[in-house]
């Protein structure tokens, strides 16, 4: 025989750690098991103990009806309480058993139907004759509720119970044990003889009370062992005969339990045990776990009584609970609608968060919070970095897809977390779009967490030749762990009121994305009328411009000889002057054609526009010795002319701008997330920093005309084609040490979807 630690096995547990109940077919053998056919109530299967409870063999008991084994005033009896929908009406019926001569076997009978549709008969023995007097049991669940008015916290009314139910049962132990979030449960209070090892405080690993449990403790709220050392019975025959499969004995009150339970039970001491269910909406919120140190046989009736006991109690308990989180929804609904409110009266919905009080950070009680809308960051609190806020939004698209997303221990499911854990190891996020989210943070809280053995090792798996099987820890002594990387947890109605904010933002910004389409119908007329302005006035302008330098410098030609060196050198003057205006209007109106609606949207190859707009740098390449490189250029989503006109601008700049050395000139390009990097450094005079948003405003400039010449509008075309191919241009430069100026483009054909206008280019879906 060996032992193995889990952690190193290669084969799948799963099956050992959780088998599924259904397949569990033993008895325990305080009890008879009976499977009927209804509605004959002929017997199919019978436990194999029944020859020393009966005195009659199993095989003896199969095709007999219930008629033949009770006398037919019982059977009646049956018959009248299984005609019933609830089965309840009929549980317990206490029965008598001729089994020799004058010799009765007294018992309870407790009927229940299973999952695969058969008539499930228990037969447990009367150990007692009486029933608990009502009026007894009225009066101890009376006392026990007058304690609970009398106290006003969680832990004295967890108390009361485990008290109350030790009372009434005679256990050793009893234990209230509260399941959390995660699976593991923690033991909550205690009642005990003080030779026993005190488990309160204790956390037990999920594997203890393992998922098909926890199902099976949600149908059926009340769970025996007798005798944990009992060798149980088997069913005869040991398949259904009509199904030829086990029969479902889920439900079942005398099931055995699985072998690894029962060693589990072993090793804390335990040689009797009763479990009743706590449920608060419909869930399982805990149990109540009774112990002995001997065997214990509880009647069907006590257990009951315990049962409701437990329910009455806890009723109260969760009774209060919800008067609790009544009153923080009913803060949170406060908040909530002060935060709409605010929101449909400010002129965006992140203003209307953000207020002095209350703000976002109220809604759920977190430490920071952050909201990315159109493309900006706008934080309050304790957050991470912008650029960690990029990040992590880039993780939820691609890995969320939920209407919230909400962990306390954010670090585990999204490793670069662990950089930002003192604010952020926690995270409640709802989408507004696509890249559009409201998120807030909560800090790492570092705990020791208490539990009855090391969690990590809650089974040993023990090999004999073929068989497998799990033994479970033979130690419950305390084992401590720190627990890092997790903060608070986030509480349900925290959770529902981001919902309900969500709805309430996704609205707004609807209705003020109907505000805006009003908006940007106006300034379409606007805007179509200026350019008509512009492009008009531009032409008109040109011939007054040109009559003006023509006269000019017709003057000089015929008067030159009559005209002395000022008057000539203010000709000239003026021959400029009216050059440079027709520079300037050329430009305006080439910006003023720079639009979403002119745009070409199809696909480009940028190499293309590169070698188009080298070609008509070539006389300023080569009049500088200008040497420009590339990197392979991709195909895009673009217009081409603005993309060659872009790139033109880009190297133009480069080569004016140049320092005593012959200009080096290289455009770089690389894929990112969702968008095409590309870039354009020199090695020229560079610029002051200060001054990297200014120089991209039209009309702006560093250096006086006599310096380098120009109109100035250059960068703010360039600036303007990036935006209108929803992307961005900035530069990074320091003086004396060259210029790279960047400008994105968003990668896939859904940008051309953006295009507003006449013109519709539909391209080719690509795979």
């Amino acid at each position: 025989m060996t032992n193995l630690n889990l952690e190193t096995q290669l084969i799948n547990l799963t099956s050992l750690k959780q088998p599924a109940i259904h397949s569990l077919t033993g008895v325990q053998p305080h009890g008879i098991l009976l499977i009927l056919e209804e509605p004959t109530l002929t017997v199919l299967q019978a436990s194999t103990n029944t020859t020393a409870l009966l005195q009659r063999s199993p095989a003896s008991l199969l095709g007999k009806t219930l008629d033949e084994i009770f006398d037919s005033f019982q059977v009646d009896r049956f018959r009248a309480g299984l005609a019933e929908e609830n089965l309840d009406f009929v549980n317990p019926t206490r029965v008598w058993v001729r089994r020799n001569g004058d010799d009765y076997g007294v018992f309870d009978a407790v009927f229940h139907r299973s999952a695969d549709g058969f008539l499930v008969l228990e037969l447990e023995p009367a150990f007692t004759q009486q029933n608990i007097p009502f009026l007894s049991f009225y009066h101890l669940a009376k006392a026990s509720i007058n304690q609970l008015e009398a106290t006003s916290n969680l832990q004295d009314f967890c108390q009361v119970i485990v008290r109350e139910v030790r009372n009434v049962t005679g256990f050793d132990r009893v234990m209230l044990y509260k399941f959390d979030a995660d699976g593991h449960g923690e033991v909550v209070a205690e009642e005990k003889v003080d030779e026993m090892e005190s488990y309160l405080g204790l956390h037990f690993p999920e594997s203890d009370i393992p998922v098909p449990a926890r199902k099976m403790f949600l149908s059926n709220w009340i769970r025996v062992i007798p005798d944990a050392h009992a060798e149980p019975a088997s069913l005869y025959p040991g398949n259904n005969p009509i199904t030829q499969q086990p029969t479902d004995l889920t439900l079942s009150i005398l099931r055995s339990p699985y072998q690894c339970h029962i060693e589990y039970l072993h090793h804390m001491g335990v040689s009797a045990s009763l479990t009743i269910s706590l449920m608060k909406d419909d869930k399982l919120w805990g149990l109540i776990a009774c112990h002995h140190r001997s065997p214990k046989y509880v009647s069907y009736e006590l257990r009951k009584a315990c049962e409701f006991l437990g329910r009455v109690i806890f009723a109260e308990i969760s009774t209060r609970e919800e008067t609790a989180d009544y009153h923080y929804r009913m803060h949170l609904a406060h908040v909530q609608s002060v935060l709409i409110e605010s929101m449909s009266e400010a002129n965006s919905f992140v203003d209307g968060l953000m207020q002095p009080e209350p703000n976002l950070l109220d809604l759920t009680d977190a430490k920071g919070a952050a909201i990315c809308f159109g493309g900006r960051w706008t934080t309050i609190g304790q957050t991470p970095s912008e650029e960690e806020l990029n990040y992590l939004v880039q993780w939820l698209a691609k890995n969320v897809d939920e209407e919230v997303f909400y962990t306390s221990s954010l670090p585990l499911v999204y490793s670069d977390a662990e950089r930002f854990k003192h604010v952020a190891s926690g995270l409640l996020a709802i989408p507004i779009s696509k890249r559009s989210y409201v998120l807030w943070f909560r800090p790492e809280v570092i705990q020791t967490v208490n539990w009855g053995g090391d969690p990590n090792h809650a089974y040993e798996l023990q090999e004999s030749g073929d068989r497998q099987w799990l033994c479970p820890r033979k130690s419950f002594e305390l084992w401590k762990e720190t627990v890092r990387l997790n903060s608070l947890p986030w509480k349900p109605v925290e959770i529902q009121a981001t919902l309900e904010l969500r709805k309430a933002i996704v609205n707004i910004v609807l209705r003020q994305a109907e505000e805006l389409a009003l908006l940007a119908q106006d300034l379409e007329r606007s805007n179509a009328e200026l350019k008509k302005f512009a492009y008009v006035a531009s032409h008109d302008l040109q011939e007054p411009l040109n009559q003006v330098a023509n006269y000019v410098q017709l003057l000089e030609m015929r008067y030159h000889d009559q005209l002395d060196q000022d008057a000539s050198e203010f000709i000239e003057f003026a021959v400029e002057g009216v050059s440079l205006m027709q520079t300037l209007i050329d430009d305006v109106l080439t910006y003023s054609k720079v639009d979403l609606k002119g745009i070409e949207w199809q696909l480009t190859n940028s190499e293309t526009a590169l070698n188009h707009a080298l070609s008509n740098l070539r006389g300023r390449i080569a009049e500088t010795e200008a040497i420009v490189t590339h990197d392979p250029m991709p195909q895009i989503v673009a217009d081409g002319t603005q993309l060659m006109q872009l790139f033109q601008n880009l190297i133009a700049n480069a080569i004016k701008f140049r320092s005593s050395e012959a200009p080096r000139i290289h455009v770089g390009v690389e894929r990112r997330e969702e968008a095409w990097l590309f870039s354009v450094r020199d090695n020229g005079i560079g610029i002051d920093p200060k001054f990297s948003d200014r120089i991209f405003v039209i009309f702006q400039r560093l250096h006086t005309r006599d310096e380098y010449p120009g109109s100035g509008m250059g960068l703010a075309i360039c600036k303007k084609i990036a935006e209108c191919h929803r992307g961005t241009i900035w530069v990074e430069s320091e003086l004396g040490q060259g210029a790279t100026f960047y400008f994105t483009i968003p990668v896939g054909e859904r940008d051309h979807s953006h295009a507003i206008g006449q013109k519709k280019n539909y391209l080719p879906r690509r795979g």
